[in-house]
């Protein structure tokens, strides 16, 4: 290891440690990097230049962020929730099977598990702690659990990142995750139900049959958006970046004239905190662009490779390693960094072992949004935590057996390669 990559590495841990944001930590270290080695520090922005210049897939990031929070800001949250409650509340543990399938819904829209947290989360635990029927920790543990499905379902913020460093198909990878997203949902009702009949959970009001037909035509036109970005991007109708556009404009058509629940100050407000949440990100992909370019220099993907090979290791044994790492990185970097930082250094090695790239950023997907649950970072237990005023300890305590069930699935994700990639082959995806 160089002096150069050790002072990168110092500096950023150092900075990480103290508190400064992951993505001006990333861009700092690389300039030290470029500094100590006697590169120009101008680098850094040429860099990220040519990375952003090159990278049209990267506008699908805002466009679904500005969708979701379209979805926020106007009644369509709302609308979703009442129709999950018409469906599933009536079973034992009914606002549990609420949580989870509302976010297979919302997943359809978003693309993004802190916008699912922080906006249907945030109404569905003042749902279930209504009247005391649910405590607050398991409230927002399930809530926080069913949040991960959110990038996993198409569209995906996450999969356009890994699509961006893999050059995997994006079509494929949406299709991958519909399986996986399902998987994780039913895991995670049927760990809600056997905890609802252990504790006693009192069951729901059902609503009255003849209601349903009308709550379903509320909740309609809102249900359609996965359709629309789904037939757009596979019947060859939009790019994914074009399919992005789609739905944030869609989103302000049903919010702001067909639902009329969005005013101008409103939706002003719903672009400035998109504009923030956008930036955010963009300095983590900045950052990133530089730090690759240090890892290829350092030849630190050629380095692992070389001794994955030297080990005679199995793809399984392979995949089995990477996805114990990521679990653990999980618990102190988020899913964008661990995308953009972490993953490139074993895709030349995927490669060599014959490893299908669309399987393996799947599994990549998934652990991330695991790691988004796992303690003590768990960035999703923060946010939960900021919207809802519910102390940390107590979410906690209540997350490990849904924690549990998403890393069972993970596994079996992991030792089924054809469960993941039977979708897209049915598609003509040849992998």
């Amino acid at each position: 290891m160089s002096f150069e990559l050790i002072s990168l590495l110092v500096t950023l841990f150092f900075l990480a440690g103290i508190g400064t944001p992951i993505g001006y930590s990333i861009l700092l270290a690389a300039i030290v990097y470029l500094g100590v080695s006697g590169a120009d520090v101008a680098l850094a922005g040429e860099k990220i230049l040519q990375g952003f210049y090159g990278s049209a897939i990267l506008l699908a990031v805002p466009l679904f962020i500005v969708a979701a929070n379209i979805m926020n800001a106007g009644s369509i949250t709302d609308r979703l929730l009442n129709f999950c409650v018409a469906v599933v509340g009536r079973f034992k543990g009914g606002m549990g099977h609420v949580n989870v399938v509302a976010s297979l819904i919302f997943s359809g829209m978003s693309g993004s598990a802190v916008a699912d947290a922080a906006g249907i989360g945030k109404i569905i635990i003042s749902m279930m702690t209504r009247n005391g029927k649910y405590n607050r920790g398991y409230a927002a543990a399930i809530t926080a659990a069913s949040a991960t499905i959110g990038p996993i379902i198409p569209p995906s913020i996450p999969m356009v990142l890994y699509a961006l460093i893999s050059n995997a198909s994006i079509g494929a990878l949406f299709l991958a995750g519909i399986l996986p997203g399902l998987i994780m949902g039913v895991v995670l009702m049927a760990m809600n139900g056997f905890l609802a009949h252990k504790r006693g959970f009192e069951v729901e009001e059902a609503v009255p049959l003849k209601q349903l037909p009308r709550i379903t035509g509320n909740a309609f036109p809102a249900l359609l958006m996965p359709v629309i970005l789904l037939y757009g991007i596979y019947g060859g109708v939009t790019t994914p970046t074009e399919a992005a556009a789609v739905a944030a404009f869609y989103a302000l058509l049903l919010a702001a004239l067909f639902y009329r629940s969005l005013s101008f100050k409103v939706l002003y407000q719903v672009f400035v905190d998109s504009a923030r949440s956008s930036a955010a990100v963009g300095i983590v992909i900045g950052g990133a662009f530089v730090l690759n370019y240090i890892v290829i220099t350092e030849q630190i993907p050629q380095a692992i490779q070389g001794w994955l090979q030297g080990a005679d290791i199995s793809p399984i044994m392979f995949l089995i390693m990477v996805n114990m790492l990521i679990l653990v990185l999980g618990c102190v970097l988020d899913a964008t960094t661990i995308i953009l930082v972490i993953v490139p250094l074993f895709i030349p090695t995927c490669e060599a072992l014959g490893i299908d790239l669309v399987h393996f950023g799947v599994l990549v997907v998934v652990n991330s949004m695991i790691g988004l649950i796992t303690p003590p970072y768990g960035i999703l237990l923060f946010v939960i935590n900021a919207v809802t005023d519910i102390p940390l300890r107590e979410i906690i305590s209540e997350i490990w057996a849904f924690l549990a069930v998403l890393v069972g699935a993970l596994v079996v994700m992991m030792l089924s390669p054809d469960l993941v990639l039977w979708l897209p082959r049915l598609l003509g995806y040849q992998g």
